[in-house]
């Protein structure tokens, strides 16, 4: 998702195992769907309050699955070593990228002349798409056949047409 001097995303940090690993930008992308889903069911927020919501709440989670991997994968009696507690928050970055799309396009909402129902309808639309092209992008560098690669798309369209859903749901 980004390019840096780190680890690039899809790659579990062991040297001697590389697989591909997407599963952060997914569930990022499921998480900023459903903030989206269920944000306005409490009420209209402005613009600026939905792009932070979706901001922060990419960053609690993000936070959270640092600490889950770091304190699950700890050896017994050995503390967190810096370059440890970097590498996960880095493989587990993707969650708070995620998030980046769907608030984008609440920010440049306006430029297009959308309403906030018509502006949460889009970005709960990227935050699908991009959750079917990263399950579908990590099936594809994993070597998955093109059947794999299509049940995954599929499976991951299911899930986010299900926040649709709900959001549709709630919305009435």
């Amino acid at each position: 998702m980004s390019r840096s001097t780190t680890p690039p995303v899809g790659r579990i940090s062991s040297p001697d195992e590389a697989r591909t690993d997407y599963a952060g930008a997914v569930y990022g992308s499921l998480l900023a769907a459903s903030v989206l889903a269920t944000a306005t069911t409490l009420g209209e927020y402005p613009r600026l309050e939905l792009v932070l919501v979706l901001l922060v709440t990419g960053l609690v989670f993000w936070a959270a699955h640092v600490y889950a991997r770091l304190t699950g994968e700890r050896p017994v009696g050995r503390p967190w070593r810096r370059g440890e507690i970097r590498r996960v928050a880095l493989h587990e970055w993707p969650i708070v990228q995620a998030a980046a799309l769907p608030a984008a396009m609440v920010a440049v909402s306006p430029l297009l002349g959308l309403d906030l129902n018509a502006t949460e309808w889009l970005a709960l639309g990227a935050a699908v798409a991009q959750q079917v092209f990263w399950a579908s992008l990590g099936a594809a560098r994993a070597g998955a056949r093109r059947g794999q690669m299509i049940a995954e798309g599929a499976v991951n369209l299911l899930l986010g047409l299900i926040i649709v859903a709900a959001k549709a749901a709630l919305s009435h």
